[in-house]
């Protein structure tokens, strides 16, 4: 643990002080939960849903597999805020980067341009989830009367903290609207992008939501489900205790083959899977294949208080449509059963959208600390988030779903 600042008054009653760890173990999981998944909403906003990907389960996983370690270009340095009685009021799940792999939210021009200018762009600070791009709050606080203030405090410690520990920037990604509103008001460029998320109206079953498509999506839906399964696949549901590690290791044999493929080194390690099926699987719904008795591909989903997180999709053996029946159909399926608000499918993908998935804003918020290259992407930002807010609108035009009849 590193002090970075002596105590200091936060309110009348109680003096805070501010802490980085290199290790999420330094905080613990009592208290690292405490902020990141409080159980009532006395003070907040509203009830928090829970978000698995900020549990302390989640990442304490990533860095024991040494999945996100500072050998693999994460190195923890989460922010801790305690009270003068050693109780956690905040959290921050922070590393310090030396590369930019594993964000989905791409500056690798950015770092080109300062680099060919005689800057220098790592190390950085990343304040995310590693290798996850879902939606979620980044600014962890408890349930308490001064919730706003200590949110407002933890982002003032993160650019004071980029200052001495001498970075080129500091970015939030994948945060949740109303934080990135406030990191906005205090002087960080916004960022926004695009993902395609599926929105429950409270359908009652999959062929109610058929039934509020257009005649030719709804057929396309159909015949895609049916040629999935032609080849003599069979899929099954797992969660909590039914997922056994055999399940595990022929997962990981799917995600090491197509993420090989698709992207070189995969990030995740064999030993995570194993970690999150020991400390969180009631929160895990992983979606297996089998074809002759052998498993042949298959999906992990994460499991929050409102939203189904679909995450890492692999296959051995290519049968048309499976991806897409694994992926967006089964996810769902799964949450109308469950009466869960929508489903977050991962990053990109326009093919999405005639599945049932609509183009949705994501945001990220961005310190850059030289001002004048901070000038330059202020105005780079400006024209993006233009053509980002031009693209949605155009894609919204082409919903799959029916349109109201007039009159």
């Amino acid at each position: 643990m590193a002090l970075l600042t002596n105590p200091f008054i936060l309110n009348k009653y109680m003096s805070y002080t501010l802490t980085a760890c290199n290790d999420i173990t330094e905080i613990g999981q009592e208290a690292w939960d405490s902020c990141a998944n409080p159980v009532s909403s006395q003070y907040l906003p509203k009830q928090v849903p829970y978000d698995p990907f900020i549990s302390y389960s989640f990442l304490h996983a990533v860095e024991k597999s040494r999945s996100a370690v500072a050998e693999t270009g994460w190195a923890p340095y989460h922010l801790l805020l305690e009270d003068e009685l050693g109780t956690a009021a905040g959290v921050v799940p922070m590393y310090l980067k030396s590369h930019s792999q594993g964000e989905y939210v791409f500056d690798y021009s950015w770092a080109d341009a300062f680099e060919r200018a005689g800057g220098k762009y790592y190390p950085k600070l990343q304040i995310a989830v590693p290798f996850t791009p879902a939606t979620g709050r980044r600014l962890l606080v408890t349930d308490s009367a001064d919730a706003e203030s200590i949110q407002e405090y933890l982002l003032g410690g993160v650019t004071q903290v980029a200052e001495k520990v001498g970075v080129s920037s500091v970015h939030v990604t994948y945060a949740e609207k109303a934080q990135w509103e406030k990191m906005g008001s205090l002087g960080f460029l916004q960022r926004t992008h695009q993902q395609f998320h599926w929105q429950n109206q409270e359908f009652s079953d999959f062929d109610d939501f058929l039934a509020a498509l257009s005649s030719k999506k709804r057929k396309n839906i159909k015949r895609e489900r049916k040629a999935a399964l032609a080849g003599g696949v069979e899929i099954e549901r797992l969660t909590g205790s039914d997922i056994k590690e055999h399940h595990w290791d022929a997962f990981y044999r799917f995600y090491i083959d197509t993420g090989g493929r698709k992207w070189g080194t995969p990030y995740l390690t064999r030993e995570f899977f194993s970690l999150i099926g020991e400390t969180m699987a009631e929160h895990i719904l992983l979606i297996m294949c089998q074809r002759d008795g052998r498993y042949v591909a298959g999906a992990i989903n994460f499991i929050g208080g409102e939203c189904l997180f679909g995450r890492n999709w692999g296959c051995i053996e290519d049968h048309p449509f499976l991806h897409f029946e694994v992926c967006y159909y089964q996810a769902i399926e799964y949450a109308i059963e469950k009466g869960l608000n929508r489903v977050e499918a991962g990053a990109q993908g326009q093919h999405k959208l005639a599945r049932g998935y609509l183009p949705t804003h994501t945001y990220s918020a961005h310190w850059i600390v030289n001002a004048s290259f901070r000038d330059a992407i202020s105005h780079f930002l400006e024209q993006e988030n233009r053509y980002i807010d031009e693209e949605i609108e155009y894609l919204d035009e082409h919903s799959p779903f029916r349109r109201p009849s007039s009159g």
